[in-house]
């Protein structure tokens, strides 16, 4: 499939389409690893070509768990895509981040449980380095489009740790005031394994969290609920929307260099020459330029 957009966005939940996406056309895309969650939207934002994919589906019906990881990253690439912008909603761990704060995390701590992580094995072996989990330049990109915005009511903070547990019930108060204790800043349920493929994709890779709620260690606020949850996902889809049309531009006007996009390069052990042919032919589209 020839290359049709160099940015994607996945949408999390509360974010299942992008309403300002002009000359739209759905694409139904099989890949190695399966279905992806949906149909991928490819269409025309701030004058730059973009793919959309909604994480849980356009009508949110997949569980964390059943998310095909692996297909949707490796759509996204299909089509080109070398920047990936992960929207999410997560729960807040610090008071200083507060329900409809934007969050640009920097790390990642893994509490998922038996989760396809990696597009390698059967006859490849791949290491790719991980210590910065997060395309930097990208997270820039992202951090100064929410600052420039100034969204009323909304707090900017750069950096952090994004937990990602298994899901799909939210922490007991005793896991919350473990990560707390661990200085992580978010939790959430989905961005652990597309940050660790979307490396070995060779794409940049940053989340924008958007908090929905304090987990349920916050003494003075109740337990997280669902309609809590849904409640704060509507008023941060539409703010979500503006700053990525922010980012688009900007990615579209000066798009970054990025170390992610040759991540590849010194992380493949096995030599391609040795590697067997069904699993080379699988993931030739993420080898291509080694080959």
């Amino acid at each position: 499939m020839a290359a049709q957009a160099k940015i994607g966005i996945i949408g999390g939940s509360g974010l299942y389409k992008m309403d300002a996406l002009t000359d739209v056309e759905e694409l139904t895309i099989e890949t190695p690893f399966g279905a992806p969650s949906d149909a991928l939207i490819v269409g025309t934002l701030e004058g730059a070509k973009v793919a959309f994919l909604a994480r849980h589906g356009r009508n949110h019906t997949l569980t964390p768990s059943e998310l095909p990881f692996r297909a949707n990253i490796y759509a996204m690439k299909s089509l080109g895509v070398e920047y990936l912008i992960s929207a999410s909603a997560v729960g807040s761990l610090q008071e200083s981040a507060k329900p409809l704060d934007m969050v640009v995390p920097d790390q990642f701590i893994d509490r998922t449980k038996n989760r396809a992580a990696t597009f390698f094995g059967d006859g490849i072996v791949a290491h790719i380095a991980f210590g910065d989990p997060v395309c930097g330049q990208l997270a820039k990109v992202i951090a100064d489009a929410i600052a420039s915005l100034d969204l009323p009511g909304i707090d900017l903070h750069r950096g952090g740790t994004y937990v990602c547990m298994e899901g799909p019930a939210f922490s007991t108060r005793a896991e919350s005031n473990l990560y707390r204790s661990w200085g992580a800043t978010v939790i959430g349920m989905t961005n652990l394994p597309e940050a660790k493929l979307a490396r070995e994709a060779e794409m940049a890779y940053a989340t924008l969290a958007m908090v929905t709620d304090y987990d349920c260690w916050h003494p003075d606020h109740d337990s997280v609920t669902v309609e809590m949850v849904i409640g704060n996902l509507m008023k941060n889809a539409a703010n979500a929307q503006t700053v990525i049309r922010t980012v688009v531009k900007q990615l579209h006007s000066a798009p970054p260099t990025s170390e992610a996009h040759t991540a590849l390069k010194y992380a493949v052990i096995t030599p391609l020459d040795k590697a067997p042919a069904t699993t080379l032919e699988k993931l030739r589209l993420l080898l291509a330029k080694y080959l």
